[in-house]
């Protein structure tokens, strides 16, 4: 299959705006058409742009029209680019939601409280993380604690994240790495381990959950008596 060379000549006002050749546009587009077999990954600089919905719409649209989803080998596949959403998804870990996307009923408050042997748990969602920041801009959120992300350039309107950071009384974060964008606004700062030193389980890309072992000993006390 070959694609109409009129067509791609259609799409040069396009092409030009995004720095794309036509010719690489059709030799993209012929790959596409070669080869049934397509992943498409994309992550949050599709699903947090302006029109980050109809961006992702147009990427499952485009594997559903072409038959390539729900096969070995083929579909749109969105990764997750904040720390631990999966995780989150899985065991409940998210403002929105209770575990396995539960909502806040009397019975799945209690069932969720049953099953993790809690004291208490929540009746209501808390605030997710963009209207975090939001309420952390205007003082309602005096103090933040950070772990595994750097709100500073991951979240959306990061210029307005950083404004939120600097007005924040309080920024603690846990870093493994000595230097981040939000560490300019931290005012206490707690050791972290890389990937390397964690034990236990993760959640891949492709959503398999796997033990993980330490490579390396963890180098100070200070990581052993934060995390413990």
């Amino acid at each position: 299959v070959q694609v109409d060379p009129h067509y791609i000549d259609s799409l040069s006002p396009d092409c030009d705006a995004m720095g794309i050749t036509q010719t690489d546009f059709a030799a993209l587009a012929d790959l596409v058409a070669q080869y049934p077999a397509m992943l498409t990954l994309y992550s949050q600089g599709v699903n947090q742009s302006t029109s980050g919905t109809d961006k992702g719409n147009a990427i499952i649209n485009l594997h559903l029209a072409t038959g390539r989803i729900g096969k070995a080998g083929a579909g749109p596949f969105s990764i997750t680019g904040q720390p631990n959403a999966m995780g989150g998804r899985e065991v409940g870990g998210l403002a929105s939601t209770l575990a396995a996307h539960m909502g806040f009923g009397a019975h799945e408050c209690d069932r969720t409280q049953r099953f993790w042997n809690s004291p208490t748990i929540a009746r209501a969602p808390g605030l997710k993380a963009v209207d975090m920041f939001r309420a952390m801009h205007d003082g309602r959120i005096k103090a933040v604690w950070i772990m595994a992300t750097n709100p500073a350039v991951s979240m959306p309107d990061a210029d307005f994240v950083r404004e939120a950071l600097a007005r924040c009384p309080l920024v603690v974060v846990s870093e493994a790495i000595a230097q981040t964008d939000t560490s300019a606004f931290v005012h206490i700062r707690l050791p972290a381990l890389a990937w390397g030193e964690k034990d236990g389980t993760v959640t891949n890309s492709e959503r398999i959950i796997s033990r993980q072992r330490a490579l390396f000993p963890l180098i100070s006390d200070a990581v052993k008596r934060v995390i413990a």
